[in-house]
């Protein structure tokens, strides 16, 4: 969720970081607000939400194509397509209250189906098999960090720690989950294994908050944005702020920032990597 005062004219800067190059390339820029761009397996699509909707772009560029995603039209920046191409998954606003609840629905589009029990359900990844997905949702008070079956079985709650768990990720082998947590204080990096155990923090920053991790295909680093201390609170993840986007070694090191940016909650909520691990997508923002 947002608490920004929303300006009056916004531009979206859809961009590609080459991590070989360290270079940053230019896709689109859109006159309105576009959120979470995340790579097809095919490598020739990038998927994107706005205004509720769910779109995918050429990775060249060109005209923006709309996903029928049905009754869901009240999507969020949780949205992920499976690593086998099949399926999307939408994080849609359903109830009146106006809290999501997970979806899925084909990849080049169809009637939705509910995943979850009940809301709010906020999705962040696919396991590798394309059989189970992990989300962050509110069951007992408290956001935490949940698996489920893509059928909608067996939701199974995997953080316990006080305070907010969320961005959660599998890693490409299917042995961890990533996550950040405010647990130490600040919102940190942590990783575990998809049951649960051996909950490690990987980030120690004294003066960042650390939110959304995403891991290379290849599985050899990990991606993050980074929030100053002091920018707002550790549990908050605001658009329109100045932010970072550091990269690590996914076995654990000294993150390093590649890029300084305007961006924030959208700039890339779900995993943005490209199925090559060499680029991943991102979103700056432009306001006025």
């Amino acid at each position: 969720m947002n608490n920004n005062p929303e300006p009056e004219k916004v531009t979206s800067i859809l961009e590609i970081f080459d991590i070989t190059t360290n270079k940053s390339t230019l896709v689109k820029e859109f006159p309105y607000l576009i959120e979470a761009p995340d790579w097809t397996a095919d490598g020739k699509w990038l998927i994107y939400n706005s205004e509720g909707l769910i779109y995918k772009l050429s990775v060249d560029g060109g005209d923006p194509q709309q996903i029928d995603t049905g009754f869901a039209t009240k999507c969020n920046n949780d949205h992920l397509i499976s690593p086998d191409g099949k399926w999307l998954a939408v994080s849609h606003r359903s109830l009146p209250e106006g809290r999501p609840t997970i979806f899925i629905l084909p990849a080049g589009g169809g009637t939705p189906k509910q995943v979850t029990p009940s809301a709010p359900s906020y999705m962040h990844g696919w396991s590798p098999d394309s059989k189970s997905l992990t989300y962050c949702a509110n069951r007992n008070g408290e956001m935490d960090v949940y698996t489920i079956n893509a059928d909608g079985t067996d939701e199974t709650r995997l953080t316990f720690s006080e305070g907010l768990n969320d961005g959660p990720e599998y890693s490409p082998d299917g042995n961890y989950i990533w996550f950040n947590s405010v647990r130490t204080g600040l919102m940190q990096i942590w990783r575990m294994k998809t049951d649960g155990s051996e909950q490690t923090q990987m980030t120690f920053d004294e003066d960042r908050n650390a939110w959304f991790p995403h891991i290379s295909p290849d599985g050899k680093y990990a991606i993050y944005i980074a929030y100053k201390k002091g920018d707002l609170e550790p549990y908050e993840h605001l658009r329109y702020k100045n932010v970072e986007i550091r990269i690590m070694p996914a076995n654990g090191g000294e993150p390093k920032t590649i890029i300084e940016l305007f961006g924030g909650q959208g700039t890339f909520n779900v995993n943005p990597w490209s199925p090559d691990s060499k680029r991943f997508a991102y979103i700056r923002y432009r306001t006025e």
